[in-house]
């Protein structure tokens, strides 16, 4: 059974950087043909694909936010991190990692994230 798992701070200074750290158990992040994203729903709005990694190491970015994104991988800890920069309020959103080949099949349970001064 593949697990994820958010952690990172819940809240976060505007103009900061958020970095959010998604744990993978169950599964390895390297296992052919897996795409790893990262998805946000802000209050009151639908789910915003953000990017993803893939098994490959390569990324993928939304256009909307591909200026302020990266996505990265530890292998060795079956970790993968969004680091957002430039935040503002417009930002405060749960985040999800995910894990997807066709569809997503697998999420973590979703971390708050709060943008304020």
């Amino acid at each position: 059974q593949v697990q994820l798992q958010e952690s990172g701070p819940g809240l976060v200074k505007p103009s900061q950087t958020l970095s959010l750290t998604c744990t993978v158990s169950g599964g390895s992040i390297t296992t052919n043909y897996y795409y790893w994203s990262w998805i946000r729903q802000p209050p009151g709005k639908g789910l915003e694909w953000m990017g993803a990694i893939a098994y490959s190491g390569s990324t993928y970015y939304s256009p909307s936010l591909k200026s302020r994104t990266s996505i990265s991988r530890d292998t060795s800890k079956n970790q993968f991190t969004l680091q957002l920069s430039s935040v503002t309020p417009e930002d405060t959103a749960v985040y999800y990692c995910a894990r997807d080949r066709v569809g997503y099949d697998y999420w973590g349970q979703g971390t708050q994230v709060t943008v304020s001064s």
